[in-house]
């Protein structure tokens, strides 16, 4: 299939149809020769994080919109655009094959008009990119609703955050101590040709100099390292498993900090539940490739009394469903995803996970909060009012931990050029 064909097709079941990016550009490269996976993962993303600027470039450059049977032409439109405005491909390159693409959607009579509009673009590009920045949507790259919310919370850090929101996230390794340290596995990675420099806090994160295929990492296969953000693996840092507790990873998939904590301390027993079967599979997958063994059940964690009957759990790390505002770097199909009205929908269901997960907790026991969300209502607000309404929860001791009015830590994209992530670390009064 041509790419940008295959592109434009990904680009509209996201856009007008609602489906993640994770679940349609897969299925998409099934369809394309694998050495132009990359190519199509480039423009799908690049589109995405641009999209009201070539939107406002598109609407420039047409007499009327493209709808119904021919919407996905509308795309096909965008894809060019992203490719001449973005990309080092040589613009003939990029024009011709854009409007090759039509006779694989089986719409050739398309190709004048879409040859017309990229070759105007071609010749105004400076005025209409001028243009398309001129109001906030196309300069930041992101939706009102959620740029409001950034004004409101971030009002100094907005160019910031939005920068990091449209900008390539780095590849960040998880270096497993059961097989090296990590100063160990940065000395086989210098036996290669691949860079990477340490977090100066996640003890085991590595950052790539640059991203490359898993396949070329030293005993990838054999569990020595797994790929993921360092802003995540703090988990494990504020979770400080021990030999012989019993601890609970709560909406654990696909498994990344359930891995880390047995990594972590082989003699804990651990839990990993989540409410998603497909997803539960992926957390198995990972504990097959490391070689970990963990109690995997697909429960929802608002209703534990349906699940466990066993002991109350010593550590809980409850990494709850949020909005993923902050990761939006790896995922900017969240940003035209999300809607203003499901923040008070996730605050509702954090709450109601978090009373329930504390029933759970042994007193004197441990419960980490986190999201990958950088919204208050999620996180500083929501561990606050849990408190107000918990007599026995206290927030623990640490400078990194907030105060009792600002709770636990924030984390903003591109921070250490980590993910946004939030931790509060929670325990639980032996007597009230």
């Amino acid at each position: 299939m041509n790419v940008r064909a295959a592109a434009a097709e990904v680009i509209y079941q996201v856009v007008d149809q609602g489906q993640s990016l994770a679940t349609a550009l897969p299925a998409a490269q099934q369809g394309i020769k694998p050495r132009d996976h990359a190519l199509l993962q480039e423009i799908c993303y690049g589109v995405l994080r641009w999209l009201p600027r070539l939107e406002s470039v598109t609407q420039s450059l047409m007499d009327k919109p493209l709808k119904g049977k021919q919407r996905v032409f509308h795309h096909l439109i965008l894809v060019g655009l992203y490719q001449l405005g973005y990309m080092r491909i040589p613009a003939h390159a990029a024009v011709a094959e854009t409007v090759d693409a039509t006779k694989t959607l089986k719409k050739p009579q398309l190709r004048g008009l879409i040859n017309a509009i990229l070759r105007n673009y071609q010749r105004q590009q400076e005025e209409l990119d001028q243009q398309a920045m001129s109001h906030d949507a196309g300069k930041y790259g992101h939706p009102g609703w959620l740029l409001k919310l950034l004004r409101e919370h971030y009002p100094t850090q907005l160019d910031a955050v939005t920068a990091a929101n449209n900008t390539k996230a780095p590849m960040w390794l998880r270096v497993n101590r059961r097989h090296h340290s990590r100063d160990q596995y940065l000395a086989l990675l210098d036996g290669t040709d691949i860079r990477a420099t340490v977090h100066p806090q996640a003890g085991d994160a590595l950052k790539l100099e640059r991203a490359c295929d898993v396949q070329l990492l030293p005993g990838f296969a054999d569990g020595w390292v797994s790929v993921q953000d360092a802003a995540a693996q703090l988990a494990v840092d504020y979770l400080k498993p021990q030999a012989g507790e019993l601890i609970l990873d709560c909406c654990a998939a696909p498994g990344g900090k359930t891995a880390h904590i047995l990594e972590r301390e082989p003699g804990a027993s651990v839990v990993a539940i989540d409410c998603d079967e497909q997803r539960l599979l992926r957390i198995k997958d990972n504990l097959q490739r490391l070689q970990l063994d963990a109690e995997v059940l697909c429960a929802d964690a608002r209703y534990p009394q349906q699940w466990w009957q066993g002991s109350a759990f010593d550590r809980i790390l409850l990494d709850a469903p949020c909005s993923a505002t902050g990761v939006i770097r790896r995922h900017p199909d969240i940003k035209w995803l999300r809607r203003a009205d499901d923040i008070a929908a996730l605050a509702t269901l954090q709450a109601e996970i978090l009373d329930a997960m504390w029933q759970q907790l042994k007193p004197g026991g441990t419960l980490v909060y986190a999201t990958c969300s950088i919204l208050p209502q999620e996180n500083r607000e929501q561990v606050k009012a849990f408190l107000s309404r918990t007599p026995d929860a206290v927030l623990a001791e640490g400078t990194e931990n907030g105060t009792a009015d600002a709770p636990g830590r924030q984390i903003l994209p591109g921070e250490e050029d980590m993910d946004g992530f939030y931790y509060a670390v929670l325990e639980k009064r032996l007597t009230v």
